[in-house]
């Protein structure tokens, strides 16, 4: 029971920071014309500047915002960055300027750079055998953000460009209540560490990190599944469309059932798999099953198929929680903080590559001239960057968990 309370915290936390971007996305083309003016072409332009800056604060503070929490504590983070990203919302909603909105959106990756926190917390309270299931609650959340975002964003919109960020606002505003009466801190005198600007930056908390033996190549696996599994936000619609001719409508409902599946996965079934297989063996079976979605989506021509393998799809979703929970075992208790804000960073990074990547590889095998066509060529490359994670896998050596440095 004392953990109840902020678990949900946390699962609403990550929850509001999956909807910020789906939420707000319906409207952003009508907001940045209003503001700029122009066609669709260069409000997509000014769309991907503000998408590419989000990611980049992420990756520049992801680390910084883990080594705070790993010095004053996960609970004066979590807490402040919720207020800051209330109040930024306010001002997004409010602005006048592009500029104005493009400062929002530098915030609010910073202050969604505090999942690194939120993770290190549910890592604090969690024992070790149960790090990866409640890594799981994790992705079920961002499961349910990524549904629910874009839902609601595209129904508020019918009142307004601003009306979506005066919701994100009132949500952020009213998770930080709820947690400033229930979160308790974690990081105690015994845990806590000197605060070292020289860790707090991505390539320093890399470097430092990659000293754990066998970790350095899970936070290189990290990258590239990164950027693997970012195949279906990057090029999902156009594929849909290509392969299917879906309408925006039935890519929406593809997303959502996908969304859901994941939700259900790590939030419920990934407890009793673990219990069965372990951690290593769920990363190698969800891995071997990604690949298994990949090749069958590259080359699916029917549009109920892909959608009835969905579920299979889904279950490839255990590797993720299972690998964070191996990860978070061979890291010291004063080192949480630092391991996911590191992990953060990894993931904007290929955040910020992978679009180009997949939308350059879907032009390279659709366009007029293509020497093969083959719309599903994306997610061949996708499944070629998954084998390559299980080889880093399994020349790992994971190792106990140092004592606290």
């Amino acid at each position: 029971m004392s953990n109840r309370l902020p678990i949900t915290f946390i699962f609403i936390t990550v929850v509001i920071d999956a909807m910020g971007i789906g939420l707000i996305l319906p409207v952003m083309p009508d907001l940045i014309r209003e503001l700029e003016g122009g066609d669709i072409g260069e409000a997509a332009v000014w769309g991907g500047i503000l998408a590419t800056a989000f990611a980049v604060m992420q990756f520049l503070f992801g680390p910084l915002l883990g080594n705070l929490s790993d010095r004053f504590g996960r609970r004066p983070v979590l807490l402040t960055a919720l207020a800051v990203m209330a109040i930024d919302y306010l001002v997004m909603a409010v602005a006048g300027t592009i500029w104005l909105l493009f400062l929002g959106r530098i915030i609010g990756g910073i202050t969604a750079a505090s999942q690194s926190t939120a993770m290190a917390y549910m890592a604090d309270i969690s024992r070790p055998e149960e790090k990866s299931q409640n890594f799981g609650l994790i992705g079920a959340a961002f499961g349910v953000g990524f549904v629910l975002g874009p839902l609601i964003g595209g129904l508020l919109a019918e009142y307004g460009t601003r009306a979506p960020f005066y919701a994100a606002a009132a949500l952020a505003a009213t998770n930080f209540v709820f947690g400033f009466f229930v979160l308790p801190e974690t990081v105690t005198d015994a845990i806590r560490r000197p605060f070292s600007l020289a860790r707090a930056n991505p390539l320093g908390a890399f470097r430092n990190l990659g000293r754990l033996p066998g970790l350095r190549p899970l936070l290189a696996m990290t990258f590239f599944y990164g950027i693997a599994f970012y195949v279906y936000p990057a090029i999902w619609a156009y594929f849909g469309q290509e392969r299917f001719g879906w309408g925006p409508g039935m890519v929406g409902v593809s997303l959502a059932l996908y969304g859901i599946s994941i939700a259900v996965v790590q939030g419920i079934l990934i407890r009793p798999i673990l219990a069965r297989i372990g951690d290593r063996n769920a990363v190698i079976l969800g891995l071997g099953l990604e690949i298994a979605a990949f090749v069958f989506l590259a080359f699916v021509k029917v549009g109920w198929m892909a959608l009835a393998f969905t579920l299979i799809a889904a279950l490839g979703a255990i590797a993720g929680p299972a690998l964070q929970g191996t990860m978070s075992r061979m890291a010291s208790d004063n080192q949480q903080g630092e391991l996911q804000g590191t992990l953060t960073a990894i993931n904007a990074v290929a955040v910020i590559f992978a679009p180009v990547l997949m939308t350059q590889t879907f032009y390279a095998f659709t366009h007029d001239t293509a020497g093969i066509y083959l719309p599903g060529a994306p997610f061949l490359l996708s499944a070629v960057l998954t084998f390559v994670c299980i080889a880093l896998f399994l020349v790992s050596r994971p190792q106990p968990r140092p004592r606290p440095a």
